[in-house]
């Protein structure tokens, strides 16, 4: 496939008689967005900050576009751009005084700081602030200068340690807006979460780590198709309680293979035929003008599959 790469190999770290993690092998390559789940405590941060050699494997290794951390930091790490839990920005400062830091110490020419930082800075909807003191900014503004710091010298790798905790409902929109905008410069993001719906809008690919070990690795794609149980359930709602003989020609239609009412106007569709199934169904109901509201699936298929694994892995 070629392009950027993020690689271990049997990663174990140990704090005496306590594994964080177990022999991890895993490789990503490419232009993509790999979402890296696990509960608190699974071994998330301490993968990342293995990667970034913030601190040393028990053993194995950890390699970024094909140089390995350990014996080459310097090569390996200029490839990357990390942020790992959550640093501070000195409040004094502006946002373009914060980068041009960055960039120095990243060695990005002082010819060419001006026009990068302008760049990151608009990648992360900051131009607006680029002047002012970080110090008055929300916990979510703070955030994305975090972000622009990790791209300000262009790496094809970028590592994000749950760039979403601790923020309100609209930064964490904002977060997961300039996560989905990172692939389209050719780069290989990889960031950490325990928040399923994240995962699910953004990326292309997800571990799944557990007490230190990595349960599997797939798109979201190939996990549903793996590892789901059953027929997608399908939730409709609607504007007023639907009559009985309706509500029979509903369960009727093809494709629709079991049905729950919740009550007169919600229900429970177990809808067969795949994603073509669930759109027969939406326009056939559509189609009886009974006032449906709402279609949509019933819980996240993916957290009854994280959930699942999650307490397989518990067990053994």
């Amino acid at each position: 496939m070629g392009g950027p790469s993020i690689e271990t190999v049997s990663l174990t770290k140990k704090y005496g008689d306590f594994t964080a993690l177990s022999d991890l092998n895993l490789r990503l390559e490419g232009s993509k967005c790999v979402g890296f789940l696990g509960p608190n405590g699974a071994g998330k941060t301490t993968t990342l900050k293995m990667l970034a050699d913030l601190i040393f494997p028990t053993s194995g290794e950890a390699f970024l576009n094909g140089v390995s951390v350990r014996e080459d930091r310097k090569r390996a790490l200029e490839n990357c751009g990390a942020l790992i839990e959550t640093p501070e920005v000195y409040p004094s400062l502006t946002p373009r005084e914060a980068l041009r830091l960055v960039a120095d110490i990243r060695g990005v020419p002082p010819a060419e700081q001006p026009a990068r930082i302008d760049e990151v800075l608009a990648e992360v909807k900051m131009s607006e602030w680029a002047d002012k003191k970080v110090g008055k900014f929300s916990k979510g503004m703070k955030q994305r200068v975090n972000v622009a710091a990790t791209l300000v010298s262009d790496p094809p790798i970028v590592m994000l340690d749950e760039p979403s905790t601790g923020l309100d409902p609209r930064g964490m929109a904002e977060v997961r807006e300039i996560i989905r905008g990172l692939k389209r410069h050719n780069r290989l993001v990889f960031f950490s979460s325990h928040i399923l719906s994240e995962v699910t809008e953004v990326c292309d690919e997800v571990a799944l780590i557990n007490r230190g070990k990595l349960l599997f690795y797939d798109t979201i794609e190939g996990v549903m198709s793996k590892y789901a149980d059953g027929t997608p359930t399908i939730e409709v709602t609607f504007s007023a309680p639907v009559p009985y003989e309706a509500a029979a020609r509903v369960a009727a239609l093809e494709h629709v293979e079991a049905c729950k009412w919740l009550d007169p106007a919600r229900l429970h569709m177990a809808v067969g035929g795949g994603r073509a199934g669930q759109a027969s169904v939406f326009e056939a109901i559509a189609g009886m003008r009974l006032g449906a509201i709402g279609f949509r699936e019933a819980g996240s298929t993916l957290e009854q599959i994280y959930m699942q694994q999650i307490e397989r892995g518990d067990q053994t």
